[in-house]
């Protein structure tokens, strides 16, 4: 029996958390959980006081669009978040914030490259912008669907704000973190005018196919679990 309530308080905690850091602005933002054991996501409805949200208010769907639970209507970002799932089956989270540094960087169309070790460990070879396309919309969900099937597990939306995956909330939260750090330290180099080193080639080599490993054991235990 699928537990859509235990998902449901998960998509809560994790919102109020990312709320309390001031990673979600007034009711902008959203948050999926993939339901383990189900081609579905339970998702934060639309503009919706993330505060006031009691946990039967959590959307769930099937990755297909068809309703399982919920009255509100679903975020209006829940096209790509079902697209995510659809072609990452690594991924168990997703979490589209409009966190500050991140966001600045979507306003000035650079990617964040190589900085650290740990960032290309956890985040990518790279933090890519997704090219601009209005919210909520098909154009949005196929920029989406497109760029992160590089394997990375945070972007910029351009002109947007940020979004970053894990396979789990828990690692979805610390790649939000990371990710701010990473566009901080970007900024303030970019900043000072001054030539900015990237971490060795074959250390983003290392670093990348370390994530990679772990992205392609997800992908064989749940295809074992389906088969």
């Amino acid at each position: 029996m699928i537990d859509y309530q235990a998902v449901r308080q998960h998509v809560i905690d994790y919102t109020r958390k990312l709320a309390d850091d001031g990673f979600l602005k007034g009711t902008g933002g959203n948050i999926s959980i993939r339901v383990p054991g189900a081609d579905a996501l339970a998702i934060t409805p639309s503009n919706q006081d993330y505060y006031a949200m009691q946990t039967d208010d959590i959307c769930v769907y099937t990755l297909y669009g068809d309703k399982i639970a919920g009255d509100l209507k679903p975020s209006i970002e829940m096209g790509f978040h079902s697209a995510v799932y659809q072609v990452r089956p690594d991924v168990g989270c997703v979490m589209h914030t409009h966190q500050d540094f991140a966001s600045a960087i979507a306003l000035i169309n650079k990617p964040i490259p190589a900085l650290f070790d740990e960032q290309v460990r956890f985040l990518g070879r790279s933090v890519e912008v997704v090219p601009y396309a209005p919210s909520g919309t098909g154009m949005l969900v196929k920029q989406v669907k497109k760029t992160v099937q590089n394997h990375h597990n945070a972007y910029i939306l351009k002109n947007h704000g940020a979004l970053c995956l894990g396979p789990t909330p828990e690692r979805a939260y610390h790649n939000v973190l990371l990710l701010e750090k990473a566009a901080l330290s970007y900024l303030l180099a970019l900043y000072t005018e001054e030539k900015i080193d990237k971490i060795p080639l074959p250390i983003r080599e290392i670093a990348f196919a370390k994530l990679r490993s772990e992205q392609k054991k997800i992908e064989q235990q749940l295809a074992q679990v389906k088969g």
